[in-house]
């Protein structure tokens, strides 16, 4: 068995756990009880309200769960739903640009886990399935339920969980509700370039009941602008050692055998991101017999922002200038990394980076429910579809006139900003010209990504036969159907120079200056770089070039999936039994259409289409089992047999192909239509100790996954080129042309063990001492341990070229929340953290590149006052929070801490705000 890591909280957490289930326990048998039965007649609302709802739904769940719920309309604790969900336990979130983004899971990375809204799978933006959260609006979600184990009727279920966020229900409340919210936002660090430092949030919802409630109706609203600002300093990768026999990349002055890297670059972001959310729920139900509901969801988002750009080559490569580069008072570690020095001969260049996203998701579901003669059906279809166009664009200047060589003094550190200080000055935007750099004079590219699904289901509850209903209460059956295309292009290409040749960018472009002192490089100008483009340059984007054609591609996915499932509802004597038992089968169809580049056939001609696929089938049973015993205490088990889709761009049928003209051998390397999901045998036990009905709870739960295969890039030489090479004319002294050669993909592989250990409570403190009555905490820790390793031949740059361990596995992952509430205040202070992993980051190329990721430590405040019922300004609340009050950094580096990558700081943000409930 393997080892998990202790810590002095996975003890003091353990210790409470025992503690507390057996003190409280034993006060429940004794003259105590009555303490139980006056905390049920404390009528609670705001974080109080929100917490008891989600251990309800926790207690309830037949499956292994994890909830939570809003305070009320449009008032989820965080202002990200990614924030809320990763303070789960078990949960960890990645964030890109300073947002929480991605979600993982019990230690698998975002691909193994699966997003739905109100119970339907979702789609994504990105290129792949993982979705980014913080599309969906905090204020328009009232609750998510996160799956750890799922049961046969879970549709769409994933490996890791399943996520599904909810929307409110209008015929759930008894009488009609409005509210309004707005929050205004500042950044600490100031405002920059052509960005401030402040945003807004605005948020409305309605709810309402008609026609003697058979009709039900809620609309939400939500709109947020949020400064982008970001500081950053980041290491050219790889990182790789100087001075070695045969190695050419020698770097003077620089010791023999020392770990160097080739550049390294300080930027200030700045910008902006808009969203608008709606949506909107109809439910009618004019008997008990049929309910009608209809959900529309719609989310809007602009991104753009410009990265502007210190940057030097420090890899011996100036132009060609003369002097080349020259190291001197080069500092040397003991794990033999430089870490600073004099570098002249350097030719730096100041650079602007642009980019606009635009992201639009819209999703529409419609599900009925009848009961005939006792059997409860439901239909449902639904569809749902994410678009994002890009734009990226980047200009680069140098000094003129050229060349104007420099010195500059370097200092890289571990846990802070690395420093790079220049011996010119780059702050006069005259001196600085458009031109043909050491990089050239720029280069862009413009994404696109489609993704949609379908999908229908029909599903009855089927009441047990009077003979096993002693055993079972329901048998339940369905199917359903989803087909899904997603397709990416990405044409990008050079930006060359105008007619005008090199040229100062204009004054009336120009943003000002921005400080790039806190890295040592002082002030640089700032400009417009798609009216510089627009004015100086030529940009003609293309897909048809030999390394853009792969990069194009569509993937499509039919799923269909039946399932039976019986649910438990017994007793073995004095013990309760709750569950389920039942089987999924699913079929699938998928394949992949892309173009591919093939250098054997004649110019012009180097442009083929090519399509692949397969089809397989799954069975996938599963089992869960509630025990309930005497004192409000669950044990939970479960076994299932888990699995989670390719990731779809591994999936692409694009490739690079080519024959060698020595050897006759064809090889190429793309993806691969024809991938297995990753799978797995899961087994899960949990221990849940609840208290006053759903006021407090203490659990502790371990969970065992065993993966049958894992999906790793690999080199085959067995690959069949026939097709290929089928009209290949070779040349009169070339050998005759091989039909099997290597070709690079990702391949289903060996697997391996997951496990870890969930430690969770959640306590209001007057339990214990009645002074304490409002306060309360919250808190989990997991320990996750796998002995999985993979090699991943393109991402081996910074994580080596060894095996490592599973991307977005955190050892150990924290979170707490210690709040206060009472008579209408309301503070909270929250923490959640995780230890190092490896990140999954997108680089210059728009591909996936693994790198070591520090862990993070973010710590949030809230404090707010909602007014009584019986005073002039009742239903109004007042708000305060602060997100990342530590400033908590976001650190890359490459194999060990000495060897940074980057360092990036996202600032503070303070939100002040009031909402109106009426």
């Amino acid at each position: 068995m393997l080892q998990l890591k202790r810590n002095l909280l996975s003890v003091a957490l353990a210790s409470a756990t025992m503690l507390i289930a057996t003190g409280v326990q034993a006060q429940s048998v004794g003259d105590t009880q009555s303490d139980a039965v006056d905390l049920d007649k404390v009528t609670v609302t705001g974080i109080r309200a929100s917490i008891e709802s989600s251990i309800d739904t926790k207690k309830e769940a037949t499956s292994i769960v994890e909830a939570i719920t809003a305070e009320d309309i449009g008032k989820l604790p965080d202002i990200s739903i990614a924030e809320s969900i990763a303070r789960l336990p078990g949960l960890t979130a990645q964030r890109v640009a300073g947002r929480a983004q991605v979600i993982s899971v019990r230690g698998l990375s975002p691909d193994f886990a699966t997003t739905l809204l109100n119970g339907r799978e979702m789609v994504s933006t990105g290129d792949n399935r993982s979705v980014e959260f913080d599309q969906y609006p905090s204020e328009l979600i009232n609750a998510v339920t996160v799956y750890k184990t799922p049961d046969a009727s879970l549709v769409g279920q994933g490996l890791s969980g399943t996520i599904d966020m909810q929307s409110v229900r209008p015929l759930s409340y008894s009488e009609p509700v409005v509210v309004v919210s707005g929050r205004y936002q500042e950044n600490s660090i100031g405002s920059a370039a052509n960005t401030g430092d402040d945003g807004n949030r605005f948020n409305a919802s309605y709810i309402g009941q008609f026609f003697d409630r058979t009709l039900g109706f809620s609309i939400g609203y939500s709109h947020v602008e949020t400064a982008i600002l970001e500081k950053q300093v980041g290491l050219y990768e790889p990182w790789k050692t100087v001075n070695n026999p045969g190695n050419p990349n020698e770097r003077p002055g620089v010791p023999a055998g020392a770990f160097y890297s080739d550049g390294i670059k300080a930027l200030l972001r700045t910008g902006e991101v808009e969203r608008d959310g709606a949506i909107a729920t109809v439910q009618y139900r004019p008997s008990n017999d049929w309910t009608s509901t209809l959900d529309l969801f719609y989310s809007e988002a602009t991104q753009e922002d410009t990265a502007n750009q210190f940057e030097v080559n420090l890899g011996n490569y100036n132009g060609n200038f003369s002097p080349g580069l020259n190291i001197t008072n080069a500092q040397v570690n003991g794990n033999n990394t430089f870490t600073g020095g004099i570098a002249s001969g350097l030719y730096p260049l100041v650079r602007g980076m642009y980019n606009k996203r635009e992201d639009k998701l819209s999703a529409f579901g419609w599900t009925n429910e009848f009961n005939i003669a006792g059997v409860r059906f439901t239909a449902d279809v639904n569809y749902s579809k994410a678009k994002r166009d890009e734009t990226n664009l980047e200009n680069n200047t140098q000094l003129q006139p050229s060349p104007q060589l420099d010195t500059l003094h370097l200092n890289y550190v571990e846990d802070g900003f690395s420093w790079l200080v220049p011996g010119l000055d780059y702050s006069n935007p005259a001196n600085l010209f458009l031109a043909n750099t050491i990089y050239g004079s720029g280069y862009g590219k413009t994404p696109k990504v489609e993704d949609e699904l379908k999908g229908g289901s029909i599903r009855a509850a089927i009441p047990a036969p009077e003979s096993l209903s002693s055993w079972i209460s329901n048998i339940d059956v369905g199917f359903n159907y989803s087909d899904r295309e997603k397709y990416k292009r990405q044409p990008e290409g050079n930006i060359t120079l105008g007619p005008q040749g090199p040229t100062a960018i204009a004054a009336d472009l120009q943003y000002g200056l921005v400080d790039l002192g806190f890295a040592g490089v002082g002030k640089i100008p700032s400009w417009n770089v798609p009216a510089a483009v627009g004015r100086y340059m030529v940009f003609a984007p293309n897909e048809d070039a030999s390394y853009l054609v792969s990069k194009a591609w569509t993937v499509y996915e039919g799923i269909s999936t039946g399932f039976a499932q019986a649910d438990i509802n017994s007793e073995w004597g004095s013990v309760g039994v709750r569950g389920n038992i039942g089987v999924q089968v699913q079929y699938t169809d998928q394949s992949s259409k892309a173009n591919y580049w093939d250098a054997t056939q004649p110019a012009g001609s180097n442009v083929r289409p090519f399509q692949n696929g397969k089809t397989y089938t799954d069975w996938l049973p599963s089992m869960n089992l509630a025990f309930s015993f005497e004192h409000d205490q669950t044990l939970r088990f479960a076994l299932a047999r888990q699995l989670a889709r390719a990731r779809v761009d591994q999936m692409r049928a694009s490739l690079e192909f080519g024959v060698n003209t020595a050897t006759g051998e064809p090889g190429g390397s793309g993806g691969n239509p024809e991938l297995d999901p990753w799978k797995a045998n899961a087994f899960d036990m949990s221990y849940e100790k609840y208290f006053g009905g759903t006021k407090a709870y203490v659990a502790a739960a371990y969970f065992y996954k065993d993966l049958r295969s894992y999906i790793y890039t690999q080199t085959r030489d067995d690959y069949d080129f026939s097709s290929f090479v089928a009209d290949y004319v070779r040349g009169p002294t070339e050998p005759p042309t091989q039909t099997t050669g290597n070709f690079t993909a990702p391949y289903n592989g060996q697997g391996g063990k997951l496990q870890g250990l969930e430690l969770s409570a959640s306590l209001p403190l007057d339990m214990f001492w009645e002074p304490l009555e409002g306060f309360g905490i919250q808190a989990s820790a997991s320990f996750n341990d796998s002995n999985i390793k993979i090699r991943d031949p393109e991402s081996a740059s910074s994580v080596g070229s060894g095996d490592i361990s599973l991307p977005g596995l955190s050892d150990e992952v924290y979170n707490f929340t210690a709040y206060y509430e009472r008579s209408g205040f309301e503070a909270r202070v929250s923490q959640r953290k995780r230890s190092d992993f490896i990140g999954e980051i997108g680089n210059f190329a728009g591909n996936r590149t693994l790198r070591y990721v520090v862990g993070e430590d973010i710590i949030d405040a809230q404090v707010s006052y909602t007014f009584g019922e019986n005073t002039a300004l009742a239903g109004l609340s007042l708000l305060l929070q602060a997100q990342n009050l530590n400033n908590s950094d976001y650190r890359t580096y490459a194999e060990t801490k000495d060897r940074p990558l980057e360092h990036i700081e996202w600032g503070r943000t303070f939100l002040v705000g009031a909402s109106y409930k009426f």
